[in-house]
């Protein structure tokens, strides 16, 4: 009889090292994929959002930052992040920009180190 109960306790603790050991695992391969969709302007990771101006969701402005770490990297990382915007909202790539990453001046909205892009999704 005590043979089997220490036995039946070799098991649990077997069970439950096995468990701990799993959910490490799981929770330490989570740790790496955190920046894995994230893509690399220039050589910098550039923190970018999109949103819908107003009602309509096909037109959008696009935030880039910190725009001084690379204007060029920033142009082509605010480009990315309208096409994923375009994408997801309507299923397309084309974008018609009002103040977009290649202005014929070279002039560009930078407003508190966010480079500003103003486009329309169009299918």
């Amino acid at each position: 009889m005590t043979q089997i109960k220490s036995l039946a306790l070799t098991d649990m603790r077997l069970s439950l090292w096995l468990v701990s050991l799993l959910t490490a695992t799981l929770i330490l391969s989570g740790c790496g994929s955190i920046r894995s969709d994230k893509v690399a302007f220039a050589g910098v990771y550039f923190r970018s959002s999109a949103k819908a101006v107003g009602k309509q969701r096909d037109f959008f402005q696009v935030a880039v930052s910190p725009a001084s770490k690379s204007i060029g990297g920033a142009r082509e990382a605010g480009r990315y992040e309208a096409t994923r915007y375009c994408i997801k909202n309507f299923g397309t790539s084309n974008v018609e920009w009002v103040q977009g990453p290649n202005t014929m001046d070279g002039t560009y909205a930078i407003e508190n180190n966010k480079l500003i892009l103003r486009g329309t999704c169009k299918p």
